[in-house]
């Protein structure tokens, strides 16, 4: 039996190389691209993806709608690492960790729209806690993320390691009409009522997140503390191969969170700091924005889809 086809869409771009790179050794699968030439061949793009077993798709929202309404053969596979398809009915959104079997849906599913970076630790965080009641769905959540520069793609690392970067920014926050793009998704793959405040911000380091999420207390059930959320995700968790929640006393006496810490992995790392006097409570994700963010997340959930086949 020959390999599945795997072709890329977009390998050029910072999620589409990092994809190329994690696959490119792989003898499980053959890895499909066009030439430089042919990129904007609609033609050519047309019969390398309805001629491939799995299409991901690192493109432009636009050009990824594009590229679905061009699939006629119906074997065809997608993963969409855009957010064309984050909240549309028909895609399986592929965060496996999410919720009991999640990984299974995304193993048979046609179409799988990889989630966005700063959504993943938005959902991580809020989605088990809201599912066991622990979080109300009328909560007014804020969200504040820095990530690092690659998170605005090639943009981002040309205006940083560019020939011609200078003085950059060590520090920008940005959003501030407070309509980003992956607020919708965040609302509905957590489960939240209400559309959250989300406050993301670029630091001037290459890659990693950082996003937290505040809690009064006041605000949730009685009885319900840092300890109580942070025994619910850890069993959410406590099976995940790839999203591990620190243990509770060593989120107590964490001191600072260095969004770099899991760079260059498919790992994202939970914590829950309390403070019981003031009656605030702080969740915490940690994960790069490459890795568990976009390509990493691409690669498992390509591995979850094959393993069906």
């Amino acid at each position: 039996m020959s390999a599945p086809v795997v072709f890329i869409d977009g390998d050029q771009g910072t999620t589409g190389l990092q994809i190329h790179e994690r696959l490119r050794n792989r003898t499980d699968i053959t890895l499909s691209t066009l030439p430089a030439a042919e990129r904007k061949d609609a033609r050519r793009r047309a019969e390398a993806i309805n001629a491939c077993d799995i299409a991901i798709l690192c493109l432009p929202d636009a050009a990824a709608r594009d590229a679905v309404e061009a699939i006629v053969n119906p074997a065809v596979r997608v993963i969409d690492a855009s957010s064309a398809h984050r909240i549309q009915p028909g895609w399986t959104y592929g965060f496996p960790e999410v919720t009991p079997g999640q990984a299974t849906r995304i193993a048979n599913a046609h179409r799988v729209s990889n989630p966005g970076c700063y959504p993943t630790g938005a959902i991580g965080l809020l989605r088990p806690l809201l599912q066991a009641g622990f979080i109300p769905d009328s909560y007014p959540v804020s969200i504040h993320a820095v990530s690092g520069y690659s998170g605005r793609g090639r943009a981002g690392v040309e205006e940083h390691e560019g020939k011609d970067a200078v003085n950059t920014s060590s520090f920008q926050v940005y959003g501030l009409g407070l309509a980003h793009k992956h607020t919708p998704e965040i609302q509905t793959h957590a489960g939240l009522a209400q559309r959250p405040l989300f406050i993301p911000a670029y630091g001037s380091y290459r890659q990693g997140i950082v996003l937290t999420v505040p809690l009064d207390l006041r605000l949730l059930a009685s009885g319900v503390n840092g300890a109580t959320l942070h025994a619910c995700l850890a069993r959410h968790y406590e099976d995940a191969a790839h999203v591990h929640v620190l243990p509770h006393h060593e989120s107590e006496a964490l001191t600072h969170l260095d969004p770099q810490a899991l760079n260059g992995t498919n790992d994202m790392r939970l914590s829950v700091s309390s403070n019981a006097e003031h009656g605030q409570v702080l969740l915490s994700a940690v994960f790069d924005n490459l890795g568990k963010g976009a390509s990493g997340a691409a690669v498992q959930n390509l591995d979850l889809m094959l393993a069906r086949d």
